[in-house]
């Protein structure tokens, strides 16, 4: 497969392109600053803001799949306008599609979020992921939008702030549930849904729902750190607009994959 891996130098989008290259695919990867350090893959520079490079890009490259993780939080031009392009490019050159979404986009209840419910965003960025979700599907409505979580994993974002609250450099929230996936389960899934025919919204997270806080417990357990001095507070003590407990129903997902999506638990003990 010629595999197109937009975001190659973020978190998942290297995880990606690592067990694409490891299955035999020729990966092209992009980057806008860090330059992709993932061997066997090709990288190429882009802006996906730019609509014209976008299509320039896939026009050359010409891939069967696009595989597309590129966000920056508070961007919307990143995060909605280039998921666009994007998919205008992938329809046009006639590429199976795979954007990845995120639980973000939902405002927190208690019970658990299927696969198909509605985006019901509380601040920009959960904004941007509906938006960005909206186009994609009026574009291409074969293509996967796969809406996962918290992404974990050696070297994640989500682990460092765990350490920082442990350390009282940060906080986490006591009252912010997600369902976190570890990036090798997530990009594993990922590389098993490109070549099927799957389309529209699905739930690709973790089986466990723990609070980020609960998570900064596990965390300190694995690395065995002390405990004590973990920082904790309330979205609603720093007057966050934050989604509260969003909770993904990943059953089919499961139901689907050869891959496993380990628990948090498993994952970080």
């Amino acid at each position: 497969m010629n595999l197109l891996v937009v975001g190659a130098s973020g978190f998942l989008g290297a995880e990606v392109c690592r067990q694409a290259v490891e299955a035999g695919h020729r990966v092209v990867g992009t980057y806008h600053s860090a330059a992709v350090a993932v061997p066997g893959v090709a990288p190429r520079r882009l802006d996906v803001t730019d609509r014209a490079a976008v299509r320039a890009l896939l026009t050359g490259v010409r891939p069967d799949a696009v595989v597309a993780t590129p966000y920056r939080y508070g961007d919307w031009t990143v995060t909605a306008d280039g998921a666009a392009h994007i998919a205008c490019a992938a329809a046009e050159v006639g590429a199976r599609l795979v954007h990845l979404s995120s639980d973000a986009l939902h405002g927190g209840r208690p019970t658990p979020y299927l696969d198909d419910d509605v985006p019901t965003p509380v601040n920009a960025y959960g904004a941007a992921k509906a938006a960005a979700e909206t186009a994609v599907r009026a574009v291409d409505p074969g293509a996967l939008l796969v809406r996962t979580s918290l992404i974990v994993g050696e070297g994640s974002k989500q682990i460092q702030l765990c350490r920082d609250a442990l350390a009282g450099r940060a906080v986490l929230f006591t009252d912010e549930a997600r369902c976190p996936v570890h990036v090798s389960d997530l990009a594993a899934a990922v590389l098993e849904l490109v070549p099927t025919d799957l389309a529209g919204p699905l739930n690709v997270a973790g089986p466990e729902a723990v609070s980020r806080a609960e998570m900064g417990l596990l965390v300190a357990r694995r690395l065995g750190l002390d405990a004590g001095g973990l920082r904790t507070t309330t979205t609603a003590e720093l007057g966050r607009r934050h989604p509260g407990e969003v909770r993904l129903d990943s059953s089919r997902a499961a139901g689907l994959l050869r891959t496993r999506l380990r628990g948090i638990t498993e994952v970080l003990v």
